[in-house]
């Protein structure tokens, strides 16, 4: 089934037994946050993308949950499984093991390249449905279901949103998802962490004494929406890659109000403006590491226009104490960029960011151990990659380990491990959220070394085998398995 819109991914959704439609009259404030509670932490038949048709006070329907599965997750992507994610980017860019640092980053323009012969590049388009309705001369936050998720929370949030900007010199475009607080009917809050691009636009803009245009999309194609969260090198447009994804170009249409370009198939656009001097206490905020984020000073979005169809759809998220829905969202991006993962560090099999680790705590890989040290190289490695070097704690094992279960890999992690000599310790730039680092953004790091140690490094004895049951027995008890009644 062809997905271009939201409505498109609704009605796949509802085909496949996939979605509920809620028509009781539910309220945007608190009561939608503790029905996604239960339902995406209650049996896995029970986990099912929700559309709430009957909000209080507004006539706009909710979408949420429909990410949060690995089916629902797949699909929003246009691929069956998770894991064709991972081979699909591989054959793109002809994944080949770099003989050195230099060949890496030629692969990494490469993939760029590719991605742009590739022909799914963003074309524009005159006319489009998130036009249907233009406000200009009254435009107000009021109309949209805005939910506010739990009870400390500051106020309302955007929480599932694609905030565009572009850098004022260069003129790149960006696209994230950074959660906005609405302080009144024509102003948010944009909460983009300082790691992030948005972030450094704003910057830009200030050294230039200039507001900077920003425009958020709501809806559209679900590839749309989750490429904004996607951690992609500065020169990768992420509507670049949600083409791909998609296998045809994103449409975009000039806004009415900025000079910015909006996915013409998205639901609800709200142009405006930021001025990097007008910073506002934003929060708290229960975030996705399960605790709430405290107040700090964020930008305020002023509203200058906005722009819907006729039949909208209001895509909303919640994160709070895992797993939740953005773990599968975090998932997708964890399948999609082993193969880019590889192109610096091709030793590495596989890695796995698990639900409790909240992306930024936990990092575990498989590698191939070629010398000694090797674990230690990649530790190092991993620390020096965009984002995964905001990681607390990387552990390494070797290649026959399934990083994606905890119990083999927990096994590895407490047996293989000498903690007075096994163990990597040292300080760097954290997550903005992580809360335990006793300096804002910067903190302790750990990585493990929990593959099997050689002579070469120290080890004074014989590595033991590891326990596995004879091949010729596990044959023959596989052909007597159907007539044992087990």
């Amino acid at each position: 089934m062809k997905v271009n819109t939201l409505r498109d991914f609704v009605h796949l959704l509802e085909t496949r037994g996939q979605l509920v439609r809620v028509t009781t009259p539910v309220s945007a404030e608190l009561e939608i946050t503790e029905i996604v509670e239960r339902v995406s932490k209650g049996l896995a038949e029970r986990n099912k993308a929700l559309l709430f048709e009957n909000v209080i006070g507004c006539d706009m329907p909710v979408l949420i949950n429909m990410f949060g599965n690995a089916p629902r997750m797949a699909w929003a992507l246009h691929v069956d499984t998770l894991d064709d994610l991972t081979r699909n980017l591989a054959k793109l860019i002809d994944l080949r093991l770099p003989q050195n640092a230099g060949a890496a980053i030629g692969r990494g323009v490469s993939l760029l390249n590719a991605l742009r012969a590739a022909g799914i590049k963003p074309r524009k388009v005159k006319h489009a449905p998130v036009q249907e309705i233009v406000e200009t001369a009254n435009p107000s936050l009021d109309d949209l279901p805005i939910l506010k998720c739990w009870p400390n929370d500051g106020g309302p949030f955007v929480t599932l949103p694609q905030v565009i900007t572009r850098d004022p010199l260069k003129g790149v475009r960006n696209v994230g998802m950074y959660r906005l607080q609405k302080v009144d009917r024509r102003t948010l809050l944009v909460h983009w962490q300082r790691h992030k691009g948005g972030a450094e636009h704003a910057r830009v803009a200030k050294t230039l004494g200039k507001t900077l245009p920003v425009a958020v999309a709501l809806g559209g194609d679900p590839a749309c929406i989750w490429a904004a969260s996607a951690p992609l090198p500065p020169d990768i447009d992420e509507y670049l890659l949600a083409g791909w994804l998609r296998g045809r170009p994103v449409e975009l249409v000039d806004c009415v109000t900025q000079p910015l370009s909006v996915p013409a198939e998205a639901d609800v656009i709200i142009e405006g403006y930021v001025d990097p001097d007008d910073l506002r206490p934003e929060g708290p905020f229960g975030d996705h590491t399960g605790y709430y984020t405290p107040v700090e000073p964020f930008p305020a979005l002023h509203v200058t226009a906005i722009t819907r169809r006729r039949d909208p759809i209001y895509p909303a998220t919640v994160v709070g104490i895992p797993p939740m829905e953005d773990y599968w969202m975090g998932k997708a991006t964890e399948r999609l960029f082993l193969p880019l993962l590889r192109l610096f560090l091709p030793e590495i099999v596989d890695f796995a960011m698990p639900a409790p680790g909240v992306f930024h705590n936990l990092v575990l890989v498989s590698i191939r151990k070629r010398y000694p040290g090797h674990a230690r190289k990649v530790i190092h490695g991993l620390w020096g990659l965009a984002l995964l070097s905001l990681a607390k704690a990387v552990v390494i094992v070797d290649e026959w380990v399934d990083v994606h279960d905890p119990n083999i890999v927990a096994w590895q992690a407490l047996g293989n491990v000498d903690w007075s000599r096994d163990v990597v310790i040292g300080d760097g730039p954290t997550d903005h959220l992580d809360h335990a680092s006793y300096h804002h953004s910067f903190g302790g790091k750990i990585g493990i070394d929990a593959t099997a140690k050689w002579p070469e490094e120290g080890y004074t004895r014989e590595w033991p085998e590891v326990v596995r049951m004879a091949p010729e027995v596990k044959a023959r008890v596989d052909a007597l398995w159907s007539e044992l009644g087990l």
